[in-house]
This record gives C-alpha cells, structure tokens and sequence, in this order.
C-alpha cells in the first residue's frame, strides 16, 4: 500500500521513456493516481491552487504514462512518459531540472538539457561541437572531412570491432564498440539525423504492444 503523507499527497517523479532525462516532480493524490491509471496521461495534485491538475491540458504538452513505479519505502512514485512536444516544464525547457549554478537562470527552449544516458549526452556534445566549433577538436575535423572522412573512421573502427570479437577480448570489443557508436554519431549529427530519432526506431522494432501501466498500486 502506497504511504501518503499527512496532506494525503506523494511526489512523483516523470522520467523521459527512451534516454532517462528526470524531466518534473509534482505531487499526486489519491484521485489524480486514479486519474492517471484511468486514463494513461499523467495527472497531479496542485498545492497552490488546490485542485487536480491534467498536465498538458491548457499547454498541449501531456504526458502519455508507459509505466508507473514506486520505491522500497512505497512513498515516492516514478512515472515512465512519452511527454508530447518534449516540453516538461512551464518555462518551455524540456525539463525542469536545467539549472546547476548559483545563480537560477530562466530555462526556456534553450536552456541546459538535463542529464540523460552516457550516449544521448555525448550526441548532444557532438551537435554543440558542430554549432559551436572549437580549435583542436578532433569531432571539428571529422565534420570538415565530411562523409569521406566520417565513413572512412566508421568503416576502420567497425573492423578493428569484428578483430576484437575474433580475439574474444572483451576489453578491446567494450574500447573499440565505444569507437564505432561515437564515429556513428558523429555521421548523424553530419547528416541532421537525431540520436532520438534511432532510439524510436529501435522501440519500433520490439513488435511489442504499447505498455500499459504496471505495478499498480493500491491508492487505498
């Protein structure tokens, strides 16, 4: 059985669905959880205006639930979304968890993206890379080479990959794998591909059914 606190209320976090980015916590009830099983769109409680709260109803920006958790002391819930328009919080900023400094800034559209898995980071440092170009920088002079450069590294690193695997090293195969993913990145960020856009593919091609809610929690 779930614990609420003394307000009848429990945080619950949304976690991005495909690369792991915290992207709000809120507060839940015991009739917005039931809202939000009912229906599969994240639903909260809010505290300041004291009424149930649709996420997504007056922005457009719901948040479409794949799975819903809690934790070992049953008083934290973990919502797993697919949040339409990939805007989480009010300010326009994917997350809301943007800020890391002393001084809060205003998130928006442009503000810091939050931390995801070690590959959608390094992608997003790679498209920094080509916007912003700095001196030295071996992804620079990857994106000047273009495709014949690019290509060229893809294709050597997948050999020395398959050598790896030959040599059964698992050591080298982790080294030489970590070769071929970023020289990969590095050519779908040339061509204007997303990291994103690769992940989707890959949960297209599970043939599975959408997921519907798991762990069920008892909201008595």
């Amino acid at each position: 059985m779930l614990r609420f606190d003394d307000a009848g209320l429990i945080p619950a976090v949304a976690q991005d669905w495909l690369d792991g980015a915290v992207l709000m916590v809120a507060w839940m009830n015991r009739a917005s959880l039931e809202q939000t099983v009912a229906t599969g769109e994240a639903h909260y409680w809010s505290r300041s205006r004291r009424e149930l709260w649709h996420k997504g109803g007056t922005s457009g920006h719901y948040q479409r639930v794949r799975q819903l958790r809690y934790d070992c002391d049953q008083d934290v819930l973990l919502l797993t979304v697919e949040q339409v328009g990939d805007v989480a919080c009010h300010t326009g900023a994917r997350s809301c968890f943007y800020d890391s400094g002393a001084h809060p800034s205003h998130g928006g559209p442009h503000a810091t993206a939050p931390p995801v898995d070690a590959a959608s980071e390094l992608y997003q440092l790679i498209v920094q890379r080509r916007r912003q170009p700095e001196i030295g920088s071996y992804t620079n002079a990857l994106f000047r080479g273009g495709d014949n450069r690019i290509l060229k590294k893809i294709g050597e690193e997948s050999a020395e990959l398959v050598m790896a695997c030959k040599d059964d090293d698992a050591e080298a195969i982790s080294a030489e794998a970590a070769d071929v993913l970023y020289h990969m990145l590095v050519a779908l960020a040339h061509h204007g591909v997303s990291w994103r856009q690769v992940l989707l593919e890959l949960a297209k091609r599970r043939h599975q059914p959408r997921p519907s809610l798991v762990s069920r929690p008892s909201a008595g």
